[in-house]
């Protein structure tokens, strides 16, 4: 509905490639929800100029994409250490998800996965070198995706959906809303917004609407803990770090990018982002259908949800 079949061209050398080849070979760190890993600042300076580094020709080497792993291990707080077989299914979910809309050749590019199913409620970044690849995971994280059984609130929808300046992001500020909860999140965090699309209403007699399909932080205090399981009016809710990390590589910022290439400027991306040259464009949304929750995408406690405050799942 919203994809359209154009791939960003893998630009590096057939050497780069062909040890790219046993690069990925290789099985992905695993992470774990935990606090982001310490790092000396020379170093982290150093990564993270090789993840934006081109060569003289604008191309770049493939094997940079996969040293975001080791970045998103230090942006981002809350993440999901996914066993290798898992990684590999969702993998080929992706895959088939794309294939379905003509995406099926896409690669040098990373892309957004989230499974939207009651018993995950996960994002997963992807990344493959040349179609051949199979899709490598980068990081995991838990979210909130939309949740039925009130007014106005809609079942996240399915499928690939392009994160483009025709709908253009904006930032939050941080202000609370009736119930004493900063929806968006902190001031300043990015709201990535998809544009509308067709949602299954979660009241009533059910059926399908227009909504408008956003991924967003949400209230840090209040909300961010519950992550985990369903409590949005239909878009994703992303831990602040995860939405930090995203915005500052520009990971879905592809299409921002060639604006600015271009000669435009966008008050929306800050003026100390380091986008990767891998920046894509897709999130897609599927539901793996699991009837158990796996021990690697944990719920949060029977606390943590006591806590809950009157209107948590009304902030966005």
């Amino acid at each position: 509905m919203f994809a359209s079949a154009f791939a960003r061209p893998v630009t590096a050398l057939a050497a780069s490639i062909a040890i790219l080849f046993a690069f990925t070979s290789v099985c992905a760190p695993a992470f774990a929800v935990g606090a982001p890993q310490p790092r000396a600042p020379a170093s982290w300076s150093a990564l993270e100029s090789q993840v934006a580094a081109r060569d003289a020709v604008g191309g770049a080497d493939p094997r940079q994409a996969f040293l975001m792993r080791d970045l998103f291990e230090h942006d981002v707080a809350r993440r999901l250490k996914v066993p290798l077989a898992d990684q590999r299914v969702y993998g080929m979910r992706l895959e088939a998800a794309l294939d379905a809309n003509t995406l099926g050749n896409l690669s040098g590019e990373y892309v957004v996965l989230v499974d939207r199913n009651p018993n995950v409620q996960a994002l997963f970044i992807y990344f493959r070198a040349i179609p051949a690849d199979d899709w490598q995971l980068i990081g995991a994280s838990p979210v909130a995706t939309g949740r039925p059984g009130q007014y106005d609130h809609f079942i996240t929808p399915l499928g690939v959906f392009e994160h483009t300046p025709d709908n253009m992001d904006f930032r939050a500020e941080g202000t609370m809303n009736a119930n004493g909860i900063r929806g968006y999140g902190r001031h300043d965090l990015r709201i990535f917004d998809f544009g509308w699309a067709q949602g299954e209403r979660g009241w009533g007699k059910g059926g399908m609407s227009q909504m408008r399909f956003q991924m967003h932080a949400t209230d840090p205090d209040k909300l961010e803990p519950l992550l985990g399981i369903r409590h949005s009016k239909g878009c994703v809710r992303i831990p602040a770090a995860l939405d930090r990390f995203l915005d500052h590589y520009g990971i879905l910022d592809a299409e921002y990018q060639d604006l600015v290439d271009s000669g435009r400027s966008l008050w929306v991306l800050h003026a100390d982002r380091q986008i990767t040259p891998w920046a894509g464009r897709f999130i897609v949304v599927v539901d793996s259908a699991r009837k158990t929750r796996p021990a690697w995408s944990p719920a949060p406690s029977s606390t943590l949800r006591a806590k809950m405050p009157a209107g948590a799942d009304t902030a966005d």
